[in-house]
């Protein structure tokens, strides 16, 4: 497991692209047939990926938990980003097709990971918090999710947010997770931006062609910086900074967050004009 600690806002003003990228951007996602874990300071979120092809994946402890199992003092959340698969969570199955949510409760001891083809694998998307209180584990489909259109065409951010895991569908004890989904033609996310102080938040891109790129817009909003990323990967987002991009085409993001509280709409806004 890679353990990664974020530097603060003043050391982030004095940083090169390459020290933005290495501190703050995840590339090592979704390697087939592994489980990548890299977990952050931050909140003590653990980000991570298991991309099953040939064998099926068990989600294990790391010396970095000091825990018996990995859900013995966390809750876990998976969407899947690929083709249709299967999570085993103490014994029963949940088959997960793509965009597909799960929440894993506190206490689970056994989780495992599986695609239903080995040529069109499944890409489970990980997320982790720790967790004071079990909750129910518990699937929803894309279906179900509650969702939220907002934008328009005039703007270029035409969207629908789609919410799994928050107060008013799946319970957990922290963790707040979904995803959003960008209309045909509209490329800018969460603009005017905003910040929230009381939660973190990490941003996983997906649903973009290999030609295609996001410039992920981040730092104080009068200072503010780009990553570029392609899909596939993720942004370690801190509080005190703004979480918004464009991308060069349509694309998808899997939102989490761990904080102080869950409410979605807890959101410090900011105009266009306050960002430099």
């Amino acid at each position: 497991m890679e353990v990664r600690y974020v530097p603060d806002p003043v050391r982030f003003d004095r940083m090169t692209t390459e020290e933005v990228r290495e501190n703050f951007l995840i590339t090592s996602l979704f390697k087939p047939d592994e489980i990548v874990m890299i977990y952050s300071d931050v909140d003590r979120a653990i980000v991570g990926s298991a991309a099953p092809c040939k064998k099926e994946l068990g989600l294990s402890s790391a010396d970095e938990l000091r825990a018996d199992f990995f859900c013995q003092r966390r809750e876990l959340g998976v969407l899947n980003i690929g083709k249709s698969g299967k999570v085993t969570v103490d014994g029963k199955d949940f088959r997960m097709d793509y965009c597909d949510c799960l929440y894993v409760a506190r206490g689970s001891k056994e989780i495992a990971f599986s695609s239903d083809n080995p040529s069109a694998p499944a890409k489970f998307y990980l997320l982790s918090y720790p967790a004071h209180k079990e909750y129910q584990t518990a699937q929803a489909k894309k279906q179900d999710a509650a969702t939220v259109e907002l934008g328009s065409e005039e703007t270029s951010n035409k969207r629908v947010i789609y919410k799994y895991i928050h107060p008013d569908g799946i319970k957990s004890c922290q963790l707040v997770m979904g995803f959003t989904e960008m209309a045909p033609g509209c490329v800018w996310n969460t603009m005017p931006p905003h910040t929230h102080e009381r939660r973190m938040e990490v941003y996983m891109y997906f649903g973009i062609s290999q030609e295609g790129r996001v410039f992920h817009l981040m730092g104080k909003p009068d200072e503010t910086r780009h990553i570029v990323t392609a899909s596939g990967q993720a942004i370690i987002s801190p509080s005190w900074s703004i979480h918004s991009g464009v991308g060069t085409e349509a694309y998808c993001f899997c939102w989490g967050m761990g904080g102080e509280n869950q409410a979605f709409d807890d959101m410090d806004h900011l105009s266009i004009n306050d960002l430099k």
